[in-house]
């Protein structure tokens, strides 16, 4: 039996896409990840936003994935004037990895570039944090638009190791959720 994600069921039901399961080596459907909604604290008076933000939070693609979830497959959208705290712990015990808010770009840049928005970015952007070393950005999302939570340790982001981050002036109140995977 075929197991789908949230985001593919979703699709399937609106007919945006046809039902696909990704299939593990030994053939069988790999567990789709999950949103856990501890990872979101949400401030309405302070209008702040706190996102625990978990490198290699699971195998998925080598440990290449923010929180179980790699090539924009978890999207964390802000209501726009709010300020975002993300508090970064690199939960691989192999690699070292990075987080960064950059433009949404095709194709990814192979490393670190300029961040989106002042401060949004984590220590050590190109050389990463070692396994469970931590660090917090902190910035105001001051801009509309689509950006990317992108690893700079180069070739991390560029082989999947990137989630949405979505600014928004319509949305009163932060949300993350499970989105269809794909290029920026």
């Amino acid at each position: 039996m075929m197991s789908l994600s949230v985001a593919g069921l979703v699709a399937v039901a609106v007919g945006t896409a046809a039902p696909v399961a990704a299939r593990s080596q030994g053939g069988t459907a790999a567990p789709a990840p999950t949103v856990d909604p501890s990872w979101l604290q949400v401030d309405t008076v302070t209008r702040t936003v706190t996102f625990q933000l978990v490198a290699g939070l699971t195998g998925l693609n080598g440990a290449l994935n923010f929180n179980g979830f790699r090539d924009g497959g978890l999207t964390l959208t802000v209501p726009l004037g709010w300020t975002v705290v993300m508090h970064f712990r690199n939960h691989d015990g192999m690699l070292p990895h990075s987080a960064e808010i950059i433009a949404d770009t095709h194709p990814l840049p192979p490393g670190p570039v300029a961040p989106a928005f002042p401060r949004a970015f984590t220590l050590r952007l190109d050389q990463g944090l070692i396994s469970e070393q931590t660090d917090d950005m902190r910035f105001i999302a001051d801009r509309g638009g689509s950006y990317l939570i992108f690893c700079g340790v180069p070739g991390h982001g560029a082989a999947g190791m990137w989630v949405r981050f979505e600014v928004s002036a319509s949305v009163r109140k932060p949300s993350l959720a499970a989105t269809p995977a794909g290029k920026p």
